[in-house]
């Protein structure tokens, strides 16, 4: 399960404005990446493993302060730009696309990864947990995709890469919106490979599993809020459970660049799909199981979800912070970290 992205919730907005954009000097040969959910955590760090490789870079993301925060720390090491766009607003991509093809140049690479996170019994869920992980998961992969193939195709070549999740292979308990959305990316990611085989263009299926970037601290709770966060933030940073986020970066960045079909990441995720493939029925039964262990009954009277640090704050466990360490400390290095207030 990748608990990697840039979390948000999405709203309709109209054309992408530009933000404030300090330009390295990588000059306008090199070709041009774009990152869809760049601003913090994983896509922050797939900006900066591209630049690394001599790529021209445009950042995208909801929230303008947190892109402007990535780009100051990008701009030393190449040419970055920064849009503001949801990507669940199909009409708000297609200008951003139209814009950088325009203004910047032709999209190389395309890089999906903006997601959100909900934890919590699938009770506690209300049905706008599910739309909203929707249209940034699902409907913000093929809004992307849908707006870049015409220019790919039309030049003959072109990577696309979509960060699902192991999320989206086998479904984790009191991770319902999440799997549901992830299931939707990677089929069609999966699919658009296949439609896209020896056109010169390229699709690939990014299937992390836990990975270090401290979403835990923006990822939404349900139920009973503080529980659910003491079984999920731990296991989204412990090192024997989570993989290093650098690293992972590197692992994806080389998979699309190479035109791979799938990039599974861990040897968890590796594990996990095999499993489900062979004993798909069984597989659902010990998820079941398992989900039975965690935190069932939501606090009576609302489905109200709360932040990752106010679960924090409320469960006040210096177990829980000891094994959060690694994490929080990826947070701070990958924008995760909310600012004081929020």
């Amino acid at each position: 399960m990748d608990t990697t992205e840039g979390t948000a919730t999405t709203t309709r907005s109209p054309t992408p404005r530009p933000a404030p954009t300090p330009v390295g000097a990588s000059g306008d040969g090199a070709p041009v990446a774009l990152v869809l959910g760049a601003s913090r955590g994983l896509g922050l760090l797939l900006a900066r493993e591209l630049l690394g490789r001599g790529h021209r870079v445009v950042v995208a993301a909801r929230d303008e302060r947190e892109l402007a925060t990535a780009v100051e720390q990008l701009a030393a090491e190449g040419e970055v730009h920064a849009r503001a766009c949801d990507v669940g607003d199909a009409d708000a991509v297609g200008a951003l696309v139209g814009d950088v093809e325009r203004e910047i140049g032709p999209v190389e690479v395309l890089l999906t990864v903006a997601g959100t996170i909900q934890v919590g019994p699938a009770r506690a869920m209300a049905l706008g947990d599910f739309e909203d992980a929707i249209a940034t998961m699902t409907w913000g992969p093929i809004h992307a995709a849908l707006s870049v193939l015409p220019h790919m195709q039309r030049r003959g070549h072109g990577r696309i890469g979509t960060v699902t999740s192991i999320g989206g292979m086998v479904s984790p308990p009191h991770l319902l919106p999440y799997a549901t959305a992830k299931f939707g990316a990677v089929g069609f990611s999966d699919g658009l490979a296949a439609a896209l085989s020896g056109s010169g263009v390229t699709a690939t299926t990014v299937v992390p599993g836990l990975m270090r970037t401290g979403s835990h601290q923006r990822a939404t709770f349900a139920g009973d809020a503080p529980a659910e966060y003491a079984w999920f933030a731990p296991a989204a940073s412990l090192p024997l459970l989570s993989v290093d986020a650098e690293r992972a970066a590197r692992r994806i960045v080389d998979g699309v660049l190479a035109g791979k079909p799938m990039v599974v990441l861990t040897p968890l995720a590796w594990v996990g799909i095999r499993v489900r493939g062979l004993a798909p029925a069984t597989t659902t039964r010990v998820l079941g199981l398992l989900g039975r262990l965690l935190p069932e009954r939501p606090e009576r009277g609302s489905r109200r979800t709360v932040a990752g640090l106010e679960a924090a704050r409320r469960l006040a466990s210096p177990l829980v912070d000891r094994l959060t360490v690694a994490g929080d400390r990826a947070a701070t290095q990958t924008n995760q970290s909310p600012p004081p207030g929020e």
